[in-house]
Protein backbone atom coordinates (compact mmCIF):
# COMPACT_ATOMS: atom_id res chain seq x y z
CA UNK A 1 0.00 0.00 0.00
CA UNK A 2 1.01 3.47 -0.66
CA UNK A 3 1.78 6.32 1.90
CA UNK A 4 -1.11 8.27 -0.29
CA UNK A 5 -3.54 5.56 0.23
CA UNK A 6 -2.69 5.34 4.31
CA UNK A 7 -3.20 9.04 4.38
CA UNK A 8 -6.22 9.08 2.50
CA UNK A 9 -7.03 6.71 5.66
CA UNK A 10 -6.09 9.09 8.53
CA UNK A 11 -7.57 12.61 7.24
CA UNK A 12 -11.37 13.91 8.62
CA UNK A 13 -13.61 12.48 6.52
CA UNK A 14 -14.90 16.14 5.39
CA UNK A 15 -10.85 16.82 4.38
CA UNK A 16 -11.41 14.36 1.77
CA UNK A 17 -11.48 15.67 -1.81
CA UNK A 18 -13.68 13.84 -4.04
CA UNK A 19 -11.89 13.77 -7.48
CA UNK A 20 -8.59 13.82 -5.98
CA UNK A 21 -9.25 11.09 -3.82
CA UNK A 22 -10.42 8.96 -6.66
CA UNK A 23 -7.84 9.97 -9.12
CA UNK A 24 -5.04 8.89 -6.12
CA UNK A 25 -6.93 5.30 -5.99
CA UNK A 26 -7.02 5.42 -9.73
CA UNK A 27 -3.40 5.93 -10.14
CA UNK A 28 -2.03 2.90 -7.93
CA UNK A 29 -3.27 0.68 -10.95
CA UNK A 30 -1.49 3.18 -13.39
CA UNK A 31 2.09 4.08 -11.63
CA UNK A 32 3.91 4.70 -14.46
CA UNK A 33 1.17 7.06 -16.20
CA UNK A 34 1.69 10.90 -15.86
CA UNK A 35 -1.70 12.57 -13.65
CA UNK A 36 -0.58 16.42 -15.10
CA UNK A 37 -3.41 15.95 -17.80
CA UNK A 38 -6.23 14.53 -15.65
CA UNK A 39 -4.77 17.07 -12.94
CA UNK A 40 -5.11 20.13 -16.13
CA UNK A 41 -8.53 19.07 -17.18
CA UNK A 42 -9.81 19.22 -13.40
CA UNK A 43 -8.87 22.50 -13.32
CA UNK A 44 -10.04 23.71 -16.45
CA UNK A 45 -13.39 22.48 -15.54
CA UNK A 46 -12.88 24.25 -12.18
CA UNK A 47 -12.35 27.12 -14.53
CA UNK A 48 -15.22 27.08 -16.52
CA UNK A 49 -17.64 26.19 -13.50
CA UNK A 50 -16.37 29.10 -11.43
CA UNK A 51 -17.15 31.44 -15.00
CA UNK A 52 -20.15 30.19 -15.73
CA UNK A 53 -21.73 29.66 -12.50
CA UNK A 54 -20.42 33.10 -11.64
CA UNK A 55 -23.95 34.63 -11.29
CA UNK A 56 -25.99 31.33 -10.09
CA UNK A 57 -27.62 31.60 -6.81
CA UNK A 58 -30.34 29.28 -7.03
CA UNK A 59 -30.18 25.54 -6.81
CA UNK A 60 -31.73 25.44 -10.13
CA UNK A 61 -29.05 27.87 -11.90
CA UNK A 62 -26.22 26.04 -10.25
CA UNK A 63 -27.44 22.54 -11.28
CA UNK A 64 -27.82 23.77 -14.95
CA UNK A 65 -24.30 25.43 -14.81
CA UNK A 66 -22.86 21.67 -14.09
CA UNK A 67 -24.71 20.18 -16.71
CA UNK A 68 -23.45 23.00 -19.26
CA UNK A 69 -19.99 22.93 -17.87
CA UNK A 70 -19.67 18.94 -17.77
CA UNK A 71 -21.98 17.41 -20.35
CA UNK A 72 -21.88 20.66 -22.92
CA UNK A 73 -18.68 21.68 -22.95
CA UNK A 74 -16.39 18.66 -21.88
CA UNK A 75 -18.80 15.67 -23.20
CA UNK A 76 -18.83 13.67 -19.58
CA UNK A 77 -21.70 11.50 -20.08
CA UNK A 78 -22.68 7.87 -19.05
CA UNK A 79 -20.98 5.12 -20.98
CA UNK A 80 -24.40 3.13 -21.63
CA UNK A 81 -22.92 1.13 -24.20
CA UNK A 82 -20.16 -0.89 -22.46
CA UNK A 83 -21.23 0.12 -19.12
CA UNK A 84 -19.36 -2.45 -17.69
CA UNK A 85 -16.11 -1.72 -18.93
CA UNK A 86 -13.76 -1.48 -15.62
CA UNK A 87 -12.44 1.74 -17.46
CA UNK A 88 -15.59 3.89 -16.10
CA UNK A 89 -14.82 2.87 -12.38
CA UNK A 90 -11.37 3.84 -12.82
CA UNK A 91 -10.96 8.17 -12.34
CA UNK A 92 -7.95 8.11 -14.34
CA UNK A 93 -9.55 6.67 -17.84
CA UNK A 94 -13.24 8.76 -16.98
CA UNK A 95 -11.26 11.63 -17.69
CA UNK A 96 -9.65 10.83 -20.21
CA UNK A 97 -12.68 9.00 -22.21
CA UNK A 98 -15.05 11.44 -20.44
CA UNK A 99 -17.56 8.66 -19.69
CA UNK A 100 -18.31 6.56 -16.86
CA UNK A 101 -20.38 4.93 -14.17
CA UNK A 102 -23.26 6.92 -12.24
CA UNK A 103 -20.90 7.04 -9.10
CA UNK A 104 -17.72 8.45 -10.96
CA UNK A 105 -20.10 10.81 -12.86
CA UNK A 106 -21.40 12.09 -9.37
CA UNK A 107 -17.96 12.93 -8.26
CA UNK A 108 -16.24 15.10 -11.13
CA UNK A 109 -20.19 16.99 -9.93
CA UNK A 110 -19.90 17.21 -6.09
CA UNK A 111 -16.12 17.61 -6.37
CA UNK A 112 -16.16 20.50 -9.22
CA UNK A 113 -19.17 21.87 -6.84
CA UNK A 114 -17.93 22.09 -3.86
CA UNK A 115 -14.63 23.55 -4.75
CA UNK A 116 -16.98 27.08 -5.66
CA UNK A 117 -18.56 26.65 -2.13
CA UNK A 118 -21.59 25.37 -3.42
CA UNK A 119 -23.31 23.01 -1.03
CA UNK A 120 -23.16 19.71 -3.04
CA UNK A 121 -23.51 15.60 -2.11
CA UNK A 122 -23.11 12.60 -3.70
CA UNK A 123 -27.03 10.52 -3.28
CA UNK A 124 -27.21 6.87 -2.26
CA UNK A 125 -30.38 5.82 -4.81
CA UNK A 126 -30.66 1.88 -5.06
CA UNK A 127 -29.22 1.24 -7.84
CA UNK A 128 -28.33 4.38 -8.84
CA UNK A 129 -26.01 7.23 -7.74
CA UNK A 130 -27.54 10.94 -8.01
CA UNK A 131 -26.24 14.49 -7.21
CA UNK A 132 -28.34 17.00 -4.56
CA UNK A 133 -27.45 20.51 -5.61
CA UNK A 134 -28.59 22.96 -2.23
CA UNK A 135 -28.71 26.72 -2.24
CA UNK A 136 -31.40 28.39 -0.30
CA UNK A 137 -33.75 27.72 -2.44
CA UNK A 138 -35.50 24.24 -3.10
CA UNK A 139 -32.51 21.51 -3.65
CA UNK A 140 -32.30 19.66 -7.45
CA UNK A 141 -31.36 16.57 -7.88
CA UNK A 142 -29.25 15.91 -11.15
CA UNK A 143 -28.19 12.68 -12.64
CA UNK A 144 -24.70 13.40 -14.13
CA UNK A 145 -24.98 9.82 -16.32
CA UNK A 146 -27.37 11.33 -17.92
CA UNK A 147 -25.66 14.69 -18.73
CA UNK A 148 -26.61 16.55 -16.08
CA UNK A 149 -30.34 16.36 -16.71
CA UNK A 150 -32.28 17.25 -13.42
CA UNK A 151 -34.51 14.43 -11.97
CA UNK A 152 -37.87 15.65 -10.31
CA UNK A 153 -40.29 13.28 -7.60
CA UNK A 154 -41.68 11.39 -10.31
CA UNK A 155 -38.45 10.32 -11.97
CA UNK A 156 -36.68 9.69 -8.66
CA UNK A 157 -40.26 8.01 -7.75
CA UNK A 158 -39.58 5.31 -11.08
CA UNK A 159 -35.75 4.75 -10.03
CA UNK A 160 -36.92 3.71 -6.72
CA UNK A 161 -39.84 1.69 -8.04
CA UNK A 162 -37.36 -0.18 -10.54
CA UNK A 163 -34.49 -0.97 -8.08
CA UNK A 164 -36.86 -2.10 -5.28
CA UNK A 165 -40.41 -3.05 -6.98
CA UNK A 166 -43.03 -3.38 -4.60
CA UNK A 167 -40.91 -2.08 -1.60
CA UNK A 168 -41.79 1.23 -0.23
CA UNK A 169 -38.76 3.73 -0.08
CA UNK A 170 -39.40 6.79 1.30
CA UNK A 171 -36.13 8.43 1.41
CA UNK A 172 -32.38 8.77 -0.12
CA UNK A 173 -29.40 9.21 1.60
CA UNK A 174 -26.08 11.64 1.20
CA UNK A 175 -23.57 9.26 1.14
CA UNK A 176 -20.40 10.15 3.45
CA UNK A 177 -17.18 10.77 1.26
CA UNK A 178 -15.76 7.80 2.31
CA UNK A 179 -18.79 5.52 1.16
CA UNK A 180 -18.58 7.37 -1.88
CA UNK A 181 -15.28 6.06 -2.95
CA UNK A 182 -15.91 2.54 -1.49
CA UNK A 183 -18.66 2.34 -3.63
CA UNK A 184 -16.41 3.52 -6.58
CA UNK A 185 -13.79 0.40 -5.73
CA UNK A 186 -17.44 -1.79 -5.14
CA UNK A 187 -17.96 -1.36 -8.98
CA UNK A 188 -14.32 -2.25 -9.81
CA UNK A 189 -14.36 -5.50 -7.54
CA UNK A 190 -17.75 -6.79 -8.38
CA UNK A 191 -16.38 -6.84 -12.32
CA UNK A 192 -13.79 -8.12 -10.99
CA UNK A 193 -14.75 -11.51 -9.35
CA UNK A 194 -17.50 -11.67 -12.63
CA UNK A 195 -14.53 -11.32 -15.13
CA UNK A 196 -12.47 -14.01 -12.43
CA UNK A 197 -10.16 -11.97 -11.19
CA UNK A 198 -10.76 -13.15 -7.63
CA UNK A 199 -6.89 -11.82 -6.16
CA UNK A 200 -7.78 -8.45 -7.91
CA UNK A 201 -11.29 -8.16 -6.27
CA UNK A 202 -9.34 -8.90 -2.97
CA UNK A 203 -6.50 -6.39 -3.72
CA UNK A 204 -9.66 -4.19 -4.31
CA UNK A 205 -11.21 -4.70 -0.86
CA UNK A 206 -7.92 -4.52 0.62
CA UNK A 207 -7.47 -0.77 0.05
CA UNK A 208 -11.02 -0.30 0.99
CA UNK A 209 -9.91 -1.64 4.50
CA UNK A 210 -7.31 0.90 4.53
CA UNK A 211 -8.77 3.91 3.95
CA UNK A 212 -12.26 3.04 4.85
CA UNK A 213 -11.21 0.50 8.11
CA UNK A 214 -14.71 1.79 9.72
CA UNK A 215 -16.68 0.03 7.17
CA UNK A 216 -17.64 -3.49 7.24
CA UNK A 217 -18.33 -4.57 4.33
CA UNK A 218 -14.62 -4.06 2.94
CA UNK A 219 -13.43 -5.92 5.70
CA UNK A 220 -16.05 -8.72 5.10
CA UNK A 221 -15.22 -9.49 1.59
CA UNK A 222 -11.73 -8.87 2.26
CA UNK A 223 -12.32 -12.15 4.54
CA UNK A 224 -14.81 -14.04 1.99
CA UNK A 225 -11.97 -13.91 -1.15
CA UNK A 226 -9.06 -14.39 1.68
CA UNK A 227 -10.85 -18.35 2.35
CA UNK A 228 -11.10 -18.40 -1.50
CA UNK A 229 -7.78 -18.00 -1.42
CA UNK A 230 -7.41 -20.70 1.08
CA UNK A 231 -5.31 -17.83 3.80
CA UNK A 232 -7.25 -19.06 6.70
CA UNK A 233 -4.86 -17.03 8.76
CA UNK A 234 -5.46 -13.81 6.95
CA UNK A 235 -9.20 -13.75 7.20
CA UNK A 236 -9.68 -14.62 10.59
CA UNK A 237 -7.96 -10.92 11.33
CA UNK A 238 -10.05 -9.38 8.60
CA UNK A 239 -13.60 -11.01 10.49
CA UNK A 240 -11.54 -10.18 13.41
CA UNK A 241 -11.77 -6.41 12.60
CA UNK A 242 -15.38 -6.94 12.20
CA UNK A 243 -15.79 -7.43 15.62
CA UNK A 244 -13.89 -4.21 16.50
CA UNK A 245 -16.03 -2.00 14.81
CA UNK A 246 -19.58 -2.93 14.71
CA UNK A 247 -22.57 -3.28 17.04
CA UNK A 248 -24.62 -4.84 14.47
CA UNK A 249 -26.45 -7.93 16.52
CA UNK A 250 -26.98 -9.90 13.23
CA UNK A 251 -23.79 -9.24 11.32
CA UNK A 252 -21.33 -10.12 14.50
CA UNK A 253 -23.14 -13.27 14.99
CA UNK A 254 -22.43 -14.36 11.82
CA UNK A 255 -18.98 -13.33 12.17
CA UNK A 256 -18.88 -15.54 15.04
CA UNK A 257 -20.31 -18.53 14.12
CA UNK A 258 -17.45 -18.03 11.00
CA UNK A 259 -15.19 -17.69 13.52
CA UNK A 260 -16.25 -20.80 15.26
CA UNK A 261 -16.19 -23.13 12.18
CA UNK A 262 -12.63 -21.60 11.28
CA UNK A 263 -11.45 -22.42 14.53
CA UNK A 264 -12.63 -25.99 14.56
CA UNK A 265 -11.02 -26.56 11.12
Amino acid sequence: MTDDLLRLGLIDEDDIVLDEAALLLALLDHPDADPTPAQDLLEAIATRLDVTGADAETSLERADALAEVFAGEFGFLGDSTSYDDPANADLLQVLERRRGLPVSLSILYVAAARRLGWSADVLDVPGHVLVLIEAESEPVIVDPFAGGVRVGAERLSALLEAARPGRAVTHVAAMPNRAVLVRLLQNQAARAELAGKGRRALELYERMTVFAPDQPHGWWERARLELVDGDHERARRSLGAILEITRDAELRGKVTDLLEQLGSE
